[in-house]
């Protein structure tokens, strides 16, 4: 019997000797991308709408093991393939360590596990077991500016929808931003609410119910995109109906365990919803007739026969490059590690001026515990009034050094988690103000929490840049760090209060006003 003979009665038996190396590559790959797996757990243990991502390993282990039978009937022979798959994973982990961002790093993890796959099996069997690792893309964390985007744009249609739900059921209210004005009661869309606590677990299990039915791609596409609509809808119907019970019952409807089991149960009608969609569709077509239960795979897999012969796999043919690689990846981190980046001199925030032309200030301290979460080397909170202006808040956050987990939060992701909304969100140029001899564009926002509504300027000086897109930020501190062994970096951020019937092109003023006192000021602290 030749090596590339499949039979039914004799299989490939793993040994030692192959899952040596096998286990070896492993442990380097998490060693090396030990920090990002921190960040993703912690995500996983902090913030309940990635709470399923412990499940997820699981889940692709377990359709690995299913696929036991087929893939011991397959002799590895490798692919060359997979070194330039490793490569690529490896690549986007240096990428995103240097411009400080942990999802690019995680997706480089996943890619680096499916091109070493890759490598030691060989595409026939690559090909049985590549969804369930594409899988595992599932339990990574979205960037935080990604993120807060989705949850606000969600926010917003779901209380729309949910008010239009509540008007069907014939009681009056009035909806503001994602305020529900009831009359007798108020209820806040919060990010909580949004509906992304459903969609990221359904979206997961949608796609791996997709992949076990056994039907046509455009039944698999259906199963897996209806999940997103299904979840819009079903949040938006919950928030209705919690508002009909507010109106009727009081605001305990809204609070507790209710709140919670609400939620539970809406979850648990989204999934029947496409178990239903499912069964459905496994009676449309060519396969009608046969029903659910004969079209969706989910069992043991084929065991290995009592009687089958075996033979012992060699090791894998592409050690050598893949441990050239991965123990050269890991040297780099080790590296980057204790690489110490090039500090610039600058003045201390503890010297800026507290009179600033008709501007006078007064500091406030950060506490301890949003210090700890920041990380940041310097940074000055301080509030400033000045004769004819409304109070402008001034805070800049610096940073000698931006690394994973240590960098400028962006305020598009800060302002929601504080609860506000943003209504509207713009980039605009600050007539008549320049900084390191370039004129000063600016993010402009209007906020809103209830009834307080505030302006919003801020932007990032990034080495003499002065960016507003928060993109751009992570490739200059990736190209800064690689070129000029420099991530030094300040977020800048402007906010004043917009009184009830004021004027926005009044708090504009005050804005622009301060920032042309405070721009000429700004580099000595914030160098070039």
């Amino acid at each position: 019997m030749t090596g590339n003979t499949e039979n039914s009665t004799s299989y490939w038996r793993t040994t030692p000797l192959f899952w040596a190396p096998v286990i070896v590559a492993l442990v380097i790959v998490f060693w090396t991308f030990r920090h990002s797996l921190e960040d993703m757990i912690h995500h996983w243990n902090v913030w309940k709408a990635y709470s399923y991502g412990y499940l997820i390993p699981v889940i692709t282990l377990y359709h690995i093991w299913q696929r036991r039978w087929e893939l011991a009937r397959i002799p590895f022979v490798g692919s060359p393939w997979g070194l330039v798959v490793v490569a690529l994973g490896l690549g986007l982990y240096l990428a995103g360590t240097l411009a400080t961002v942990f999802p690019v790093v995680q997706y480089g993890m996943v890619v680096v596990l499916m091109g070493l796959a890759l490598s030691v099996m060989g595409w026939k069997a690559f090909r049985l077991i590549w969804v369930a690792l594409f899988f595992l893309f599932f339990m990574i964390p979205l960037p935080g500016v990604v993120y807060a985007g989705m949850s606000a744009r969600l926010q917003l249609l779901s209380s729309q929808l949910g008010v239009w739900v509540i008007r069907q059921l014939g009681v009056a209210v009035y909806l503001s931003g994602n305020v529900i004005d009831l009359g007798t009661y108020k209820l806040q869309v919060a990010r909580a609410c949004s509906g992304l606590r459903y969609l990221f677990p359904l979206m997961s299990l949608s796609f791996i119910a997709a992949y076990l039915f056994r039907a046509s791609l455009w039944k698999k596409v259906v199963v897996f995109l209806s999940c997103i609509p299904i979840t819009v809808i079903m949040n938006s119907v919950r928030i209705g109906v919690i508002g009909v019970l507010v109106d009727y019952a009081g605001i305990r409807q809204a609070e507790g365990f209710r709140h919670m089991f609400e939620g539970w149960l809406v979850f648990m009608i989204c999934i029947a919803m496409i178990i239903g969609e499912m069964a459905i569709l496994s009676r449309i077509g060519s396969s009608s007739g046969h029903g659910l239960s004969e079209t969706f795979r989910l069992d043991f897999g084929e065991s290995i026969p009592a009687n089958a012969s075996s033979r012992p796999r060699s090791a894998i043919r592409f050690q050598y490059p893949l441990f050239v690689m991965l123990v050269a990846t890991a040297g780099a981190s080790i590296t980057i590690g204790q690489h110490q980046d090039i500090v610039p001199q600058r003045l201390n925030f503890s010297e800026f001026p507290l009179r600033i032309g008709p501007w006078v200030g007064k500091t406030h301290r950060i506490q301890d515990v949003f210090l700890n979460q920041l990380k940041l080397s310097d940074y000055i909170l301080a509030d400033y009034v000045a004769p004819g202006a409304g109070t402008v808040n001034f805070y800049v956050s610096y940073y000698n050094t931006q690394k994973p987990g240590d960098a400028a939060h962006t305020p598009r992701t800060c302002i929601p988690g504080g609860g506000w909304e943003i209504k509207k969100l713009a980039q605009v140029r600050i007539p008549g103000v320049t900084m390191y001899g370039m004129p000063l564009w600016v993010n402009r926002a209007i906020i809103k929490k209830g009834n307080i509504n505030e302006l919003v300027y801020y932007w990032f000086q990034e080495q003499g840049r002065l960016l507003t897109n928060e993109y751009a930020v992570k490739w200059y501190l990736f190209w800064d760090g690689l070129t000029r062994h420099r991530t030094d970096g300040a977020l800048v951020r402007l906010v004043t209060f917009i009184p009830p019937g004021g004027s926005i092109a009044s708090a504009d003023r005050s804005l622009r006003t301060f920032a042309k006192e405070v721009a000429p000021i700004l580099p000595r602290y914030v160098p070039h």
